[in-house]
């Protein structure tokens, strides 16, 4: 238990100072992937440390109409999200192991709401708002791509 704690309290730091440290140099640019939903095309940056995932898309102005990022988390459970120093609305899907989309959630620019998704996922896919909505994508949707085996 102790072991956990101390990793948490130095997670919570990092954060705190990776909060500072991307204020002052800008968003992260992190390797992507391409991902497809149907005939649409995704290329979607991939955040898979605890550090990349806090930034997220922070600090960013605007994105290309089909980029997006990636969030792969070690395990499938709950994940939740929100928009702390993000710039920019966007929509996100939730995702499970095998690219099946469990819920997605439209999410404003700089809020605490905390946006989850509805059962275990180790996959979250953040995308500018109404991404998924303009192309009748929804619950139940697979996206294909190297982490779905696909």
């Amino acid at each position: 238990m102790t072991d956990v704690k101390n990793r948490l309290i130095a997670l919570l730091l990092g954060c705190l100072l990776l909060g500072t440290t991307h204020a002052q140099t800008g968003p992260q640019k992190l390797p992507s992937i391409r991902l497809n939903a149907g005939i649409h095309n995704i290329q979607a940056e991939v955040a898979q440390t605890p550090e990349e995932r806090a930034t997220g898309l922070m600090f960013r102005t605007a994105m290309a109409p089909n980029d997006g990022m990636l969030f792969a988390f070690e395990q499938p459970g709950q994940q939740c999200f929100w928009m702390k120093n993000t710039l920019i609305p966007l929509s996100v899907a939730f995702v499970a192991d095998d690219g099946r989309i469990v819920n997605i959630d439209e999410m404003k620019p700089q809020t605490l709401d905390s946006h989850c998704s509805s059962g275990p996922v180790r996959f979250v896919l953040e995308m500018n708002t109404g991404w998924f909505a303009k192309r009748g994508i929804k619950a139940g949707t697979r996206l294909r791509g190297a982490p779905f085996g696909s």
